[in-house]
């Protein structure tokens, strides 16, 4: 008997896929624009950003009456001058003080605020938003009036109190809305399974969300402090006695109608900037993260 042994058809050898020339490399973003339109522009950024600081050291750390363009040989006599003579060690411990109370006042309030309107629905709510948000748009200088006349009232002229209640006043509406947006992005089943646990309100918002927030409530307090530290209109206007006055007030005093030290000028600047680059430099990375889930509602 003849059998036909059945003949599978072999399959079709895959097409040969051809190999990338050695030379093609993976496309990157910053391959789309030659190398020098990104380093072009950011290296004219950098020199005109770095110029007026070195500017600043140049005039405060060369001797008086010199001209050169290198700060050698160095001195530290603006610096003496401006901290025992103009008396800036004072206002350095003013400004430091008025900073410090106005971030913990405006922390503390905004955290409250900010959970009441993250976490209730209320009557008038998003009137009451609406408000904080226009309340942006109201200069400084339109409180002054109001804020002065207040102050007289209850005797708190010339009193860094009234600068503190000031500069509270004026941060809080922003780090209200920060804050509240930020706790938004904090899931509600963590409060609740929290209370389930055992724990009341106020304890889950502290055991369970308070650790959550440390980046926007650093971004807000390191925000309140910066500004407290640069202003210079309340303290201006509030603050009648050398002896109370602040590092922004003070520098004011450093310039006169008929002359003006520039090198004690440059110094008590150093001065008032120091404390500012040394917090955002190590604040930097909560600062961003903070900012940034505080602006998306979750």
């Amino acid at each position: 008997m003849i059998t036909k042994e059945a003949t599978v058809a072999a399959p079709a050898p895959a097409p040969a896929v051809p190999e990338p020339p050695r030379t093609a490399r993976k496309r990157r973003a910053w391959d789309e624009a030659p190398r020098w339109q990104i380093y072009l522009p950011l290296g004219i950024y950098l020199v005109f950003t770095l110029i007026p600081f070195y500017w600043i050291l140049l005039f405060a750390l060369r001797p008086a009456g010199s001209t050169s363009l290198v700060p050698w040989p160095m001195t530290g006599a603006h610096f003496e001058k401006v901290w025992t003579d103009r008396g800036f060690a004072t206002f350095f411990q003013n400004s430091v003080l008025v900073g410090v109370a106005t971030l913990l006042m405006t922390t503390l309030v905004a955290l409250a605020g900010g959970y009441a309107l993250a976490r209730f629905d209320f009557r008038l709510k998003r009137g009451f938003m609406l408000a904080l948000l226009c309340s942006q748009f109201v200069p400084g200088a339109l409180l002054l009036v109001p804020l002065f006349e207040i102050f007289a009232e209850l005797r708190m002229i010339n009193s860094l109190g009234s600068v503190i209640l000031a500069e509270t006043v004026f941060q809080l509406p922003l780090s209200m809305i920060l804050i509240s947006n930020f706790i938004k992005n904090v899931p509600y089943s963590l409060e609740e399974a929290a209370w389930v646990d055992g724990c009341d309100r106020f304890r889950a918002f502290r055991v369970v969300v308070l650790p959550l927030l440390r980046p926007g409530l650093i971004a807000v307090g390191s925000f309140a402090f910066v500004h407290s530290w640069n202003h210079f209109l309340f303290a201006l206007m509030f603050l009648n006695n050398q002896e109370k006055q602040t590092i922004p007030v003070g520098l004011n005093t450093l310039m006169s109608a008929d002359s003006v030290d520039l090198g004690a000028l440059a110094a008590g600047g150093i001065i008032a900037a120091v404390p500012v680059v040394i917090v955002f430099a190590f604040i930097q990375k909560w600062l961003i993260t903070g900012f940034s889930a505080g602006a998306v509602k979750g």
